[in-house]
């Protein structure tokens, strides 16, 4: 496990959590289905670049699931890869929060079953850990409902048309159920239905900007989430990237809170689920 700079991936008392990947790559990249904005993912730039050598050196790789992807079977270095020597993480004294496979898609197009089985048994094992699991992929989440309790199970949404995918949330029970819409691309046209989405399916959450090139959202485009979330009390998590979007905007009272220093912080609220 490495300790992470995501900020929303918390341990339970607060502190900056961990990153842990004993899967890696996914196939939403040749489907161009992980290129928001029209630029790939931080992970698939990590394994094409600086993590492509270690990848490439990993015989441990999914089987092509069609003819199509024979051709890139080993060749690619985001080609989903199983990494068992990292499938155990040691026993801490301490609570952890977890994100899983951030550098792939632990429900993900091409990952096999029994890999994502192997990391969910290991989830449950360790129930004094929180698990972040988050996915692109939610029609795949029902097969693996009820989740542990100590598993948080989102969904990333960028845009309208994605944001549709969370009416699979009614087929999972979890414990803390969120959307990340990091980076959020556009506006979410129909504030109403994503009112009633929150006070059905959601317990938390979290917006941010796309980064790499840096893109914010327009700040009216949050400000219309974050008052479908208060009018539905649900917690909101703004990332750090949206500062920039929100420091010249005397009105944007509604992205920060007061902490107990009468300092203004950024609103970076978490569920109250362990």
């Amino acid at each position: 496990m490495n300790k992470t700079l995501i900020p929303w991936v918390k341990n339970p008392d607060g502190s900056q959590g961990y990153t842990w990947n004993p899967i890696t790559g996914c196939l939403n990249h040749v489907n161009g289905l992980c290129k928001g904005g029209g630029f790939p993912c931080y992970a698939y730039r990590l394994a094409t670049t600086r993590l492509k050598e270690r990848y490439l050196e990993n015989p441990n790789v999914a089987s092509p699931f069609t003819k199509r992807f024979e051709p890139i079977y080993h060749e690619d270095p985001f080609y989903p890869r199983f990494w068992p020597e990292r499938l155990y993480h040691p026993w801490s004294s301490e609570p952890r929060g977890i994100f899983p496979c951030d550098m792939s898609d632990l429900f993900g197009i091409g990952i096999p079953e029994e890999w994502t089985r192997d990391v969910l048994n290991l989830c449950r094992l360790h129930s004094e850990n929180r698990y972040y699991l988050l996915t692109k992929q939610p029609q795949n989440l029902p097969r693996w409902s009820p989740f542990p309790d100590n598993c948080w199970v989102g969904v990333t949404a960028t845009n309208e048309e994605t944001m549709q995918k969370v009416i699979y949330f009614d087929d999972i029970w979890a414990k803390v159920r969120f959307i990340s819409f990091e980076p959020l691309l556009s506006r979410i046209e129909n504030p109403e239905g994503l009112l009633a989405t929150l006070v059905r399916h959601i317990d938390w959450l979290i917006i941010g900007a796309q980064t790499k090139p840096y893109k914010p959202p327009r700040i009216e485009w949050v400000d219309e989430i974050v008052e479908a979330a208060d009018k539905a009390d649900v917690p909101v998590f703004l990332k750090e990237n949206l500062k920039p979007l929100l420091k010249d905007d005397p009105t944007a009272t509604w992205a920060f809170n007061i902490d107990p220093d009468y300092a203004m912080r950024l609103r970076q609220e978490m569920p109250s689920a362990r």
